[in-house]
């Protein structure tokens, strides 16, 4: 069978990436991973700058700025860059991919980030949007001297921080009062000019609600088509209640070879070399403050830390393609790919960008 037509993918199909920020992969391979510093600050911005450009050439609709405060290079990333600097250098240098900032209530507030946004938002013509994250790790949160909360309050402070964020961008002045943030006759000058859109995570039952009633889009992690579905239907079900519709994005990273028995080859060797102390370690750390994450034992979801290979994108073009097309059927509508994966890049991502 060849690589399926246009026609035969029922939906338009966006694609999201990460936003070179990290420097230490994301993949748990090898005992003596040692964490990697950025570049030298002369080649730096050219570094960065230059592969978002290239994302931007190869069809890629958005770009997920993540927010990292930490890492130790091994169960989790190493070295990282601040989203806020980034965002604002990858808008500059871009025309028409669009700018997904992660932002972490807590470690900011919403009328500051309200008003960085607005700014954002009308020199990009409308092309930036922010990723509301709870946040999971509670390292984190110590080090920097911030507020952890428990898990459903973190949930409830960042329901808030959308509140607040909708309520400047809609209405002047705005003035709330609330349990995490308070602002008085609070005027964003100029006006934003582009609707807010709102993109968050999670899968826990905290996350599906606040999902349910402020969200726009909610990123998955990676998972094989029933536990995808599961999430999808129970997020649906608490939409009926609050009116509103949320689309999705998985996350996947892609394997793809000439033939589907390479792939797997190259999938067993992978798994092979995963450390099993390291992998119990990122396990630990991750179920400290993500609920609702690593519910099953897939053997796939060893091989990085937002189970992108538990999607399954791994094989042949035509097999690649196809297992899009299924998770189409259930509701995804835009896949936040890994892309260092040349072959998917040059026979798979063209299919897509073109959609």
């Amino acid at each position: 069978m060849g690589i399926p037509r246009k026609s035969d993918i029922m939906l338009s199909m966006q694609t999201c990436t990460w936003a070179p920020t990290v420097f230490q992969g994301t993949q748990v391979v090898t005992k003596s991973a040692a964490a990697s510093a950025p570049p030298p600050a002369e080649t730096l911005q050219g570094l960065t700058r230059d592969l978002v450009q290239r994302y931007e050439q190869m069809g890629v609709s958005h770009l997920l700025v993540a927010q990292r405060w930490w890492g130790n290079g091994q169960d989790i990333e190493g070295s990282s860059l601040d989203c806020l600097a980034m965002t604002a250098m990858f808008l500059a240098a871009t025309q028409k991919i669009n700018l997904v900032t992660a932002i972490h209530p807590g470690f900011f507030h919403p009328t500051a980030i309200a008003k960085w946004g607005a700014t954002l938002s009308q020199l990009g013509g409308g092309r930036w949007a922010i990723n509301i994250t709870s946040g999971w790790n509670m390292q984190e949160f110590d080090m920097y001297g911030i507020d952890p909360l428990s898990h459903d309050e973190r949930y409830a402070r960042a329901a808030e921080f959308i509140t607040v964020l909708r309520g400047a961008w809609e209405n002047s002045p705005f003035t709330h009062t609330g349990t995490f943030y308070r602002c008085k006759d609070l005027h964003l000058e100029p006006r934003p000019e582009h609707p807010l859109r709102i993109f968050q995570g999670g899968q826990s039952d905290a996350a599906i609600n606040m999902a349910a009633e402020h969200a726009d889009w909610m990123f998955l992690n990676g998972g094989n088509l029933q536990r995808i579905q599961t999430i999808i239907t129970k997020v649906r079900a608490a939409c009926r209640g609050s009116g509103r519709d949320v689309r999705f994005a998985l996350y996947a990273a892609p394997l793809c070879r000439e033939d589907d028995h390479t792939a797997w080859q190259e999938i067993e060797r992978r798994l092979a070399a995963v450390d099993p102390v390291m992998l119990s370690q990122r396990k630990s750390r991750l179920r400290e403050g993500a609920q609702g994450m690593w519910g099953d034992a897939d053997p796939l979801s060893a091989l990085d830390t937002n189970e992108g290979y538990s999607s399954r994108l791994i094989g042949s073009p035509e097999t690649i393609l196809r297992r899009i097309t299924e998770f189409q059927k259930i509701g995804i509508d835009m896949l936040h790919l890994e892309l260092r994966d040349a072959l998917f890049n040059s026979k798979v991502l063209p299919v897509l960008a073109e959609l």
